[in-house]
């Protein structure tokens, strides 16, 4: 019985003897990987639920911010302009379309679908004169964008004020009366958000508002800071223009 056995058993003498525990081996190993890769569609599960979430969120701070800014726009620009008017809208598109224009009435869509457009910009619209179609920035003069670019900045301003801003002659290329109107915004602004405005200028209009005015004098290749008063400032104005003129 014992040589039969050992012959049965040496047709067998190809086979793996620890076929078995390597089996049984693969077999937790399998199961590792298994539990592992269900942890890992979890958690991306998870991540896929956190992104949606926080691009709604996003998509909501973007649309409510540029809604008070929108809105701040068309009063800024209305006070600056007397007669004119101007607003903001966002321009979206959506994977092979043309660009969409919505204005901050129509930005807010609750539909899924449409919350994967791209935000791509914002237009301005704006008319001078209150009448005839609502001219782009590229028809403006020189003087009419800056005139655009300080209402959106006194709009963002009403919605985040900063400690203060600096302004370099931005109104040299405007005309009096949008000079006048500029510096009686910026009066106000400083009055009402106690916030700083710090501008220089060779134009009166600003001179007039101001709290308090430095000289800046060059001699010698060296500038010279100084306080100086109101009527001094303006007949330094008045000279530089008639030198000029």
């Amino acid at each position: 019985m014992l040589y039969k056995c050992n012959e049965d058993l040496k047709k067998f003498s190809h086979v793996n003897k620890k076929a078995l525990d390597q089996y049984v081996s693969f077999m937790e190993q399998r199961d590792q990987l298994q539990q592992r890769c269900a942890e890992l569609d979890s958690g991306d599960d998870k991540i896929r639920e956190l992104i949606t979430v926080l691009d709604q969120r996003k998509d909501e701070s973007i649309e409510r911010t540029f809604k008070g800014v929108a809105r701040h726009f068309r009063e800024v620009f209305s006070e600056l302009v007397q007669g004119g008017h101007g607003y903001l809208a966002m321009m979206k598109k959506k994977d092979g379309d043309t660009p969409d224009d919505l204005d901050d009435d129509d930005v807010h869509d609750t539909d899924p679908e449409r919350r994967m457009e791209k935000y791509i910009g914002v237009k301005v619209k704006v008319s001078f004169t209150g009448q005839g179609e609502t001219q782009s920035m590229k028809q403006l003069s020189g003087g009419q964008k800056t005139v655009v670019a300080l209402t959106l900045i006194f709009a963002i301003q009403r919605c985040d004020p900063a400690p203060f801003y600096l302004f370099d002659e931005i109104d040299a290329a405007l005309d009096p009366q949008y000079r006048t109107a500029v510096g009686n915004m910026v009066c106000r602004l400083a009055d009402m958000a106690n916030t700083q405005f710090i501008t220089t200028t060779f134009r009166p209009e600003l001179v007039k508002v101001a709290d308090k005015i430095y000289g800046v004098t060059h001699k010698n290749r060296v500038s010279h800071v100084n306080v100086i008063t109101k009527e001094d400032a303006l007949d330094f104005i008045e000279r530089d223009q008639a030198q000029i003129a």
